[in-house]
């Protein structure tokens, strides 16, 4: 839990209060805390407080926030969030991406803060993530995600240039993780994300198409 806040101009309102103005569950908003992206503290009583500011700071993210959900022909777009610290691999990643015959859409995101802001504001089909990434890394994001059972099921691709002797030092990534070691020839991605947009269309009957 962060230290307690000690600022007197700092405004603070309840769990509750933050879950209805970001619209999110009371759950994200737990998440949220938990990892820092909410600065808050208990009450003698044990109850949250937390920052307006820092619920402000989520606010504004959001209305940057302009990708649609659906294809200009009403089809559901399959939802990836790309979560890379570096600028030439995140804009490499999404051009990838965005020029597949896929109907994709693709967020992104520098850290691990902004993917959970992210993530909480709404659940990819798959997280693509680095590992090394300053403030929040990747390890600490995909913990904080695997202790919510919003998130436990969530396809995850790990991209990292760690190699896999430092993961398993620093505690390793949940089996059913897939990782591929930087450099990576993005073409490898293709099938794993053609057999996730098939799943995923037979689940909602169709609305996700795969090329012929």
């Amino acid at each position: 839990m962060p230290d307690r806040l000690t600022s007197k101009k700092e405004n603070f309102i309840s769990t509750r209060e933050a879950s209805k103005i970001l619209e999110v569950s009371l759950r994200t908003v737990q998440l949220w805390v938990e990892s820092g992206v909410l600065k808050a503290w208990k009450t003698a009583g044990g109850h949250r407080r937390i920052s307006s500011t820092s619920v402000d700071v989520i606010l504004n993210q959001r209305k940057e926030a302009i990708n649609p959900s659906e294809g200009k022909d009403g089809k559901r777009l399959f939802h990836i969030l790309l979560v890379e610290d570096d600028s030439a691999l995140r804009n490499l990643f999404y051009y990838f991406f965005s020029s597949w015959k896929f109907p994709i859409r693709v967020d992104v995101a520098s850290d691990g803060f902004e993917g959970l802001i992210s993530l909480g504001r709404e659940k990819p089909d798959l997280l693509v993530t680095d590992l090394n990434m300053p403030g929040m890394n990747g390890f600490e994001m995909i913990r904080h995600l695997k202790r919510s059972k919003d998130f436990d099921r969530l396809n995850i691709i790990v991209m990292t240039a760690l190699n896999a002797d430092y993961i398993k030092d620093v505690g390793g990534l949940p089996e059913e993780i897939q990782v591929f070691h930087k450099p990576v020839a993005l073409s490898y991605l293709e099938p794993i994300i053609e057999s996730l947009i098939a799943s995923i269309s037979i689940q909602h009957h169709g609305k996700i198409d795969t090329p012929a």
